[in-house]
C-alpha cells in the first residue's frame, strides 16, 4: 500500500517517480501480484493515469488489461475498471473535448491516428473481440456499461474489420441487440450509439438488427420519449433507423409488411400553437422527416416506393404532412423540408396526387395548397432553398400525372380563366416575365413540367394569348417566349426560356411549325450559335443548337421556306455542321448539367447555379444524338426516315387501339367476375335459407305428430277416469270453421275432378281421331309419332295429378277423422268442472294443445291451398298441351290433303304416259319394228327362269 501512496500522490521522502516508471510498475505488480484486492488496486491506478498519460498506458498495460479480462471474470469491479482503461486509451472522444480551439489540426490527426493504432492492436486477436461481447452480456453494470462503451469506441475507429468481427461470431449482432431491453436507460441509450456505430455501411447486419425486432424497440422508445418533443434519445433512435432503412430495400419491405409507417403518424401531430419549437424538436422533426422521405426516395425500386406511398395515404400520413405544410408558425426549415417529403410521397403515385390537389390552405376564401405554394415560388422575398423545395413540390405532383397537367394547362386556356380568383396558370405566367431572373426559371421549369411527355397539352397551350400592353393586339404565349429570348435578358432567364421551348416543341410537330412560322426565330437562333461568346454564353450557344436541332427533326416539311434540307443548308452555310454539333455538345459537357443528372431534387448550393432541371437533362441525352445524325441525313435518307416513322407511328396506334380494347374486355371481365361472385354469394344464401326452412318444418312436423300422440293418450286417460273439462267457446268457432273450410275442399276437390274427367274425354276424342288417320309420307308418319310420344307424356302427368289428388283426398279423410274425434271429446265432455286443482292443470293443458292442434289445421289448410294452385297449373299447361295436339291434327289433316292432290296428279301423269307408249308401239308395228308386250317379256322371262331352275335340279 506504500506503493500505491507514492503513485497516487501521497508523501514520500525519495524523489517523486515519472509516469512512465509508476505506469510500468503498476503494470509489473497487475502481472505478478498474486492478491486480486493488490491487481484491482493497481489496475484502478491505471485507469487514472489512462488519461493523462494515454499513451504510455496503452503501450505498456494493454497486454495486461487483456489478461485481466481474461482470468478475473468473477470479479466485477476489477474488470470495470480495465474496461474504463481500455476506453480512455483507445477513444478519442475524450481528447477532443479536451482541445482548445487555438490547437492545430495537425494534433487532431495525430489524436485520431493514436485511437486507430490502439484499435487495431486490440482487434488483431479477434478473441478479445469476441471477449468483449461476453463481458457485454454481464448484467452488472459495472461491467457492462464500460463493455459497450470501449465497442462503441472500436467501431468508431476500425468500423469495418470490427463489424466483420461480430457478423462472424456466434449471437454476435443478437447480443448486442438485448441492450434496448435494458431497464437502465444509460445502458439502453448508449447500447442506441453502439448499433448506430454497428450497423453503418453494413447490409448485413442491418438486415440482422432488423429482424431482431429493432424496429420495434426503437419505435416504442420513440413513443416513451414523447416523440417530437423527446430529447437527444430520440434523435439517437432516428439516426439508427435511418441506418437501418436506407438503400436497403429488403429492410424497407419488412418495415411496411409489419405494418410500421403506420406508427409514424403520431409524430407528426402538430398542435396550433406552434410557437417557441426548442432546437432539439426541431432536429427530431427534421429526422423523422428524412425518415419517411428514405422510404419514398425516387432512387428506391418503383415497386417498393409505390406500396409505401399507397400505405401512408391510408394510414393517414400524408394527410398529416399536408396539415404541417399549411399551417402557421411552423420554422422554415421544418416547413421546407416537410415540403420536400410531401413532394416524394405525392411523385408518381396518382391517389397522392389526386388527393394532394384537393387540399385546400386555411385562408378566406380557400385557396388551393398548389397555388399557394406557386406563389412563394416566384416570390423574390421567399428563401432561396424554400422556393426550391416548391419548385421539387410541383415537378413532384405532375410527374406521370396527365390529369394534373391538363388542369394547370387548362388555367392558361382562354374559355376557362377566371378573373375573380389567381390560378396556378396565372402565377406561373406572371413569374415567366417578371423582372427576377429566378422567378422565371422556376416558372420556365414548372410550366416545362406540365407539357412533359404530353403532346396535346403542347398543342393546348399553342392556343394562350397574352395582353402585353393596352391597345397592342394579345400575343401567343410561344411569340412572347421568343420576344423576351431576343431581347437579351440574364443568363439564367434565357436558359430557362430554351428548356421551356426545347421541350414544348419536342415531339410535336405542329408546335415546330407555329415557331417556324416567325421569320425572325430562325435567324435569331444561326446567329447566337455562331458568334464567338465568353464561356458565360457557351450554354446558351449549346441551348440555342438543341432548339434549332429539334426545329429540323421534328419537322414535318409543312413550310416551304423552312422544310429540314433548306435548314440544313443554312446551318452548312452560316454555322457549319462541326461547328453546330460542337455548341450542341456544350451542354452535356457543362459541369451543371452533370450535377443536376443525378437526382430529381434541385439542390443548388447558390441561385447563380440553378440553370438545369433533371427531366431537361435526360430530354438532352435522348436527342443529342438524334439531332447529330439528323444533320449529316441527306434528302433521301429523310424520307425513308419519315415513312418508317409513318409506319412506326401507324402501328403504335394499332397496338394503342388494342391495348384500348383489351382494357375495355378486361374491365368488363371484371364487372362479369363480381357478379358472379355477388349470385354466388346470394345463391349461397338462399341455399342456406332454404336449408334452414327445410329443417323448420320437419321440425314443426315433429312437434305437431308428438303432440297428437300425447293428446290421443290424454282422451284414453280422460275417458278412463271420466275426468270432464269444459271447450272453449272460441275454440268450438274454430272448429266450426274448419268444418266449413273442410266442406269447401271436398267441393273444389270435386270441381277440380270434373275438370280433368272433361280434359281426358277431350285427350280421347283426339286420339280417336289421330288413330284414324292413314299414313301417306314418311314425315306424316314422324309428326304422328311425335304427336303420340306428346300424349304418352300428357296421359303421364294426368296419372301423376290423380295420384296427387288421391293423396289430398286422403288427407282431407284424415282431417275429417281427427275433427270427427274432436265432436267425440265435445259431446261426451260434461261442461262441470272438478273441484281438485289437477283437473283445472289438465284441462289448460289440453286448451293449449287443441289451440297447437288448431294452428297445425290452418297449415296443413294453406299447404292445400297452395297444391291447389299447382294443380290449376297443371291443368292450365293441360289445355295448352290440348291446344298444341289440336294444332298438330289440323297440320297433319292438311298433310294428308296435300298428298292425296299429289297422288292424284301422280296418276293422271301416268296415264299419259301409258297412253303415249301404247301409240308408239302402234307406230312401230307398223313400220314393222317387233314389238313385244310387257306380258310377253314377263311370261319369257318366267320361262327363262324355270329352264334354269331345271338344269340346277339335273345336276
Amino acid at each position: 500500500m506504500n506503493f500505491l501512496r507514492g503513485v497516487m500522490g501521497g508523501p514520500s521522502a525519495g524523489p517523486q517517480p515519472s509516469g512512465a516508471d509508476t505506469i510500468q510498475k503498476l503494470c509489473d505488480r497487475v502481472a505478478s501480484s498474486t492478491l486480486l484486492d493488490d491487481r484491482r488496486d493497481a489496475v484502478r491506478a491505471l485507469k487514472s493515469l489512462s488519461k493523462k498519460y494515454r499513451l504510455e498506458v496503452g503501450i505498456q498495460a494493454m497486454e495486461h488489461l487483456i489478461h485481466v479480462l481474461q482470468t478475473d471474470r468473477s470479479d466485477s469491479e476489477i474488470i470495470g475498471y480495465a474496461l474504463d482503461t481500455l476506453y480512455n486509451v483507445i477513444s478519442n472522444d475524450l481528447e477532443e473535448e479536451e482541445q482548445d480551439d487555438s490547437e492545430e489540426e495537425n494534433s487532431a490527426k495525430q489524436v485520431d491516428d493514436l485511437g486507430s493504432q490502439f484499435t487495431e492492436i486490440f482487434i488483431k486477436q479477434q478473441e478479445n473481440v469476441t471477449l468483449l461481447l461476453t463481458l457485454v452480456e454481464e448484467f452488472d453494470f459495472h461491467v457492462r456499461w464500460p463493455g459497450v462503451k470501449l465497442l462503441t469506441s472500436l467501431l468508431k475507429q476500425q468500423g469495418p474489420q470490427v463489424q466483420q468481427i461480430i457478423l462472424v461470431s456466434p449471437m454476435g449482432v443478437s447480443r448486442l441487440m438485448d441492450l434496448l431491453a435494458d431497464s437502465r436507460e444509460v445502458i439502453r441509450n448508449d447500447g442506441v450509439l453502439l448499433l448506430q456505430q454497428l450497423t453503418k455501411s453494413n447490409a448485413a447486419i442491418q438486415k440482422i438488427v432488423a429482424f431482431e425486432n429493432a424496429f420495434e424497440r426503437l419505435l416504442d422508445i420513440i413513443t416513451e420519449e414523447g416523440n417530437s418533443d423527446g430529447g437527444i434519445v430520440v434523435e439517437d433512435c432516428l439516426l439508427l433507423l435511418q441506418n437501418l432503412l436506407k438503400n436497403n430495400n429488403s429492410n424497407q419491405n419488412f418495415f411496411k409488411e409489419g405494418s410500421y409507417i403506420q406508427r409514424m403518424k403520431p409524430w407528426f401531430e402538430v398542435g396550433d400553437d406552434n410557437c417557441g419549437w426548442s432546437a432539439q424538436k426541431v432536429t427530431n422533426l427534421h429526422l423523422m422527416l428524412q425518415l419517411v422521405r428514405v422510404l419514398v426516395s425516387p432512387t428506391n425500386p418503383p415497386g417498393a416506393t409505390s406500396s409505401c406511398q399507397k400505405a401512408m395515404f391510408h394510414c393517414g400520413l400524408l394527410q398529416q404532412l399536408c396539415t404541417i405544410l399549411m399551417a402557421t408558425g411552423v420554422p422554415a426549415d421544418i416547413l421546407t423540408e416537410t415540403i420536400n417529403t410531401v413532394s416524394e410521397v405525392i411523385r408518381g403515385c396518382q391517389t397522392n396526387q389526386d388527393y394532394f390537389a384537393s387540399v385546400n390552405a386555411p385562408s378566406n376564401p380557400p385557396r388551393p395548397a398548389i397555388v399557394v405554394l406557386l406563389m412563394s415560388m416566384v416570390n423574390e422575398r421567399q428563401p432561396f432553398v424554400l422556393r426550391c423545395a416548391v419548385l421539387y413540390c410541383f415537378q413532384c405532383f405532375l410527374y406521370k400525372n396527365q390529369k394534373g397537367q391538363g388542369e394547370i394547362v387548362s388555367t392558361l386556356l382562354p374559355s376557362t380563366i377566371d378573373g375573380n380568383s389567381v390560378s396556378a396558370g396565372q402565377l406561373l405566367c406572371g413569374g415567366l416575365f417578371s423582372t427576377d431572373s429566378l422567378s422565371n426559371w422556376c416558372a420556365a421549369v414548372a410550366l416545362a413540367h406540365a407539357l412533359q411527355e404530353n403532346a396535346t397539352l403542347k398543342e393546348q397551350l399553342l392556343r394562350v394569348q397574352l395582353a402585353t400592353s393596352i391597345g397592342n393586339p394579345p400575343v401567343s404565349l410561344l411569340q412572347q417566349c421568343t420576344n423576351i429570348l431576343s431581347q437579351g435578358s440574364k443568363v439564367q432567364t434565357r436558359v430557362g426560356l430554351l428548356m421551356l421551348l426545347c421541350t414544348w416543341l419536342s415531339n410535336c410537330s405542329i408546335a415546330v411549325t407555329h415557331f417556324l412560322h416567325n421569320p425572325a426565330n430562325v435567324p435569331f437562333l444561326t446567329g447566337q450559335i455562331a458568334e464567338n461568346l465568353g464561356e458565360e454564353e457557351q450554354l446558351v450557344q449549346g441551348l440555342c443548337a438543341l432548339l434549332l436541332g429539334i426545329s429540323i427533326y421534328y419537322n414535318d416539311n409543312s413550310l416551304e421556306n423552312y422544310r429540314k434540307e433548306k435548314l440544313k443548308q443554312l446551318i452548312e452555310k452560316r454555322i457549319g455542321r462541326e461547328n453546330f454539333i460542337e455548341k450542341l455538345g456544350f451542354i452535356s459537357k457543362h459541369e451543371l448539367y452533370s450535377r443536376a443528372a443525378q437526382k430529381p431534387q434541385p439542390s443548388f448550393s447558390s441561385p447563380d447555379h440553378m440553370m438545369f432541371d433533371h427531366e431537361f437533362t435526360k430530354l438532352v441525352k435522348e436527342l443529342e444524338g438524334v439531332i447529330s445524325k439528323a444533320i449529316y441525313k441527306s434528302s433521301e435518307e429523310d424520307k425513308k426516315e419519315e415513312e418508317v416513322k409513318k409506319t412506326l407511328e401507324q402501328h403504335d396506334n394499332i397496338v394503342t387501339h388494342y391495348k384500348k380494347v383489351i382494357r375495355e374486355q378486361d374491365q368488363e371481365l371484371e364487372e362479369l367476375k363480381q357478379r358472379i361472385n355477388t349470385l354466388t354469394s346470394q345463391n349461397e344464401q338462399l341455399q342456406a335459407t332454404v336449408t334452414q326452412q327445410v329443417s323448420q318444418i320437419q321440425q314443426h312436423k315433429d312437434q305437431y305428430n308428438l303432440l297428437k300422440v300425447q293428446l290421443g293418450k290424454d282422451t284414453q286417460h280422460h275417458n278412463s277416469h271420466s275426468d270432464t273439462f269444459q271447450m272453449n267457446g272460441i275454440q268450438t268457432e274454430e272448429v266450426s270453421k274448419l268444418k266449413e273450410e273442410l266442406e269447401e275442399w271436398k267441393n273444389k276437390h270435386e270441381l277440380l275432378q270434373g275438370q280433368l274427367r272433361e280434359k281426358d274425354s277431350v285427350i280421347e276424342k283426339l286420339n280417336s281421331s289421330q288413330l284414324e288417320m292413314g299414313t301417306t309420307e314418311q314425315s306424316s308418319q314422324m309428326s304422328r309419332s311425335g304427336g303420340l310420344e306428346h300424349n304418352s307424356e300428357l296421359q303421364k302427368e294426368l296419372e301423376m295429378l290423380r295420384s296427387q289428388i288421391q293423396l289430398q283426398a286422403a288427407e282431407i279423410s284424415k282431417l275429417q277423422m281427427e275433427n270427427q274425434k274432436l265432436q267425440v271429446m265435445n259431446a261426451t265432455t260434461d261442461p262441470v268442472l272438478g273441484d281438485s286443482g289437477a283437473t283445472a292443470a289438465t284441462s289448460s293443458e289440453l286448451e293449449a294443445r287443441l289451440e297447437q292442434e288448431i294452428k297445425e289445421l290452418k297449415s296443413e289448410v294453406k299447404a292445400l291451398s297452395e297444391e291447389k294452385e299447382s294443380l290449376k297449373q297443371h291443368l292450365d299447361s293441360s289445355s295448352s298441351t290440348v291446344a298444341i295436339l289440336q294444332d298438330e291434327k289440323s297440320k297433319l289433316q292438311r298433310e294428308v290433303a296435300e298428298s292425296k292432290k299429289e297422288q292424284d296428279d301422280l296418276l293422271v301423269l301416268l296415264a299419259d304416259q301409258d297412253q303415249k307408249i301404247s301409240a308408239l308401239k302402234i307406230k312401230l308395228k307398223d313400220l314393222g319394228v317387233p314389238v313385244e308386250d310387257e306380258d310377253d317379256i314377263e311370261s319369257g322371262d318366267q320361262g327363262d327362269e324355270d329352264e334354269d331352275g331345271d338344269e340346277e335340279e339335273q345336276d
